[in-house]
């Protein structure tokens, strides 16, 4: 089997996201379409042999590298045990165990766990929850939504009203309740003498103002904490994230926090709002919390939340679902990712190895076409100075040509890779993202 026979079977039965087809259709002027054979750590290999250093972590999933061990040998077991059962009038004990030792990660503060299967579902039943509970306390006019600017929360319709990134949103815009957004925190838009602290307090300014004028009928705002991934990586300080939560108490608007990219230890802590010493009132997770094996996305939140939900009445409980909430081989691999975080010292390691690719990236911030070099924890990223509208396209092309997996968002180029990088494949992966830069704005 080659990559030339499944690539033309894979054209005409598989329907790829977020792609034009007939871009991958045209594979010399558009995109090539790579079929993959197998995953070992950091790399992926092609039928042809050809390989791959992940160093986007397949769309942010893969922590601890392809086909772990760990995580094979515990599916392996709950295989033998429980692949699934319906978690309405049951339970079990890998949902049971992971639900206490993700409220133990929040000091308890968050002792509520909601199960769903990916980063949108998630931010639906948060948006829900949140709507849900104002209603069942009687604040009727409790019904809106408010988001950062260049916000992403996901892609079903209701994830759709509180993302603020033109290409995903506008074709289905009139199926939308659209929410209102307020100004983004990015530090990239500091003005001359200030410090990303500034820009904290100044958008903290913007969201003051609009809290007092629309608080009545908010119900709450969402963010994705310290790095707004789909609109380009745009990093923030956690200020913002403080003073938010403050406005949020002062003016009785729920705070979530979705952290689908951003948790499991991408930002230097396991949480990314623990950086601002706050607690949110709903916690989303997903991508990779299961370690990137099984779909899986979790609403954590609070006593409080809970307690506006618990009554005799039927319509007062939390009406959603789906048939695979809970799933059993899920939660086992987001418990084998969990005991692995716990084992290997995985944050304070990720410290180190941070730093170590930010060294590695750091001539590029003497680039003339480089600006914002920047990095929080294992994500680092850089804006390319580029008038070519397919920059982003022949950037990826060039990657995958220099054995490397890298998708620009627009002129952002940046970098995820699994936890498990070694210092070698940092130094690799860098020398071949700048071999691919030369080359995409050449050609």
């Amino acid at each position: 089997m080659s990559n030339s026979d499944l690539l033309q079977r894979s054209l005409a039965a598989v329907w790829h996201p977020c792609t034009q087809m007939k871009q991958h259709a045209a594979a010399v002027e558009g995109l090539p379409l790579v079929p993959i054979a197998r995953g070992n750590g950091v790399w992926l290999y092609d039928f042809d042999g050809r390989r791959y250093l992940d160093g986007i972590s397949s769309w942010w999933v893969n922590l601890f590298g392809h086909c772990n061990p760990r995580i094979n040998a515990a599916l392996r077991e709950q295989l033998e045990e429980l692949e699934h059962v319906i978690l309405a009038g049951f339970t079990h004990r890998p949902v049971i165990e992971l639900s206490e030792r993700l409220s133990a990660l929040t000091g308890g503060e968050l002792g509520h766990c909601f199960y769903a299967s990916d980063g949108a579902s998630a931010t639906e039943i948060a948006l829900k929850m949140s709507f849900h509970s104002w209603q069942n306390r009687g604040r009727r006019e409790k019904q809106e939504f408010l988001c950062l600017a260049g916000s992403y929360h996901g892609e079903t319709v209701g994830a759709l009203a509180v993302t603020d990134v033109a290409l995903f949103k506008d074709a289905y815009a009139p199926l939308i309740r659209p929410a209102s957004t307020v100004a983004s925190p990015d530090a990239r838009l500091a003005e001359a003498g200030e410090s990303a602290v500034d820009v904290a307090r100044r958008a903290a300014a913007a969201l003051e103002s609009h809290l007092e004028r629309h608080h009545e009928r908010l119900a709450a705002l969402i963010v994705e904490p310290l790095i707004q991934c789909a609109s380009g990586m745009a990093m923030y300080d956690p200020e913002y994230l403080r003073l938010a939560r403050s406005l949020c108490d002062r003016y009785e608007v729920h705070l979530i926090c979705d952290e689908i990219a951003v948790g499991c230890g991408r930002t230097g802590s396991f949480f990314a709002h623990q950086q601002a010493a706050i607690t949110p009132d709903f916690l989303c997770l997903s991508k990779g919390i299961s370690g990137g094996y099984l779909p899986l996305s979790i609403v954590m939140t609070t006593d409080a939340v809970y307690a506006d939900f618990y009554h005799d009445a039927t319509s007062r409980g939390f009406l959603h679902s789906h048939s695979y909430t809970g799933n059993a081989l899920a939660c086992r691999a987001a418990l084998a990712t969990l005991d692995i975080f716990a084992e290997d010292q995985v944050i304070e390691n990720n410290r180190g190895l941070a730093e170590y690719l930010g060294d590695c990236l750091q001539p590029l911030a003497g680039h003339p076409r480089v600006r914002h070099l920047r990095q929080r924890g294992m994500i680092a990223a850089f804006d390319v100075v580029s008038d070519d509208p397919q920059f982003s396209r022949r950037f990826y092309r060039h990657a995958l040509a220099n054995e490397i997996l890298l998708r620009p968002i627009g002129n952002t180029v940046y970098f995820m890779p699994p936890y498990v990088i070694g210092r070698e494949e940092c130094e690799f992966l860098v020398a071949r993202a700048t071999a691919a830069l030369e080359a995409a704005l050449r050609s």
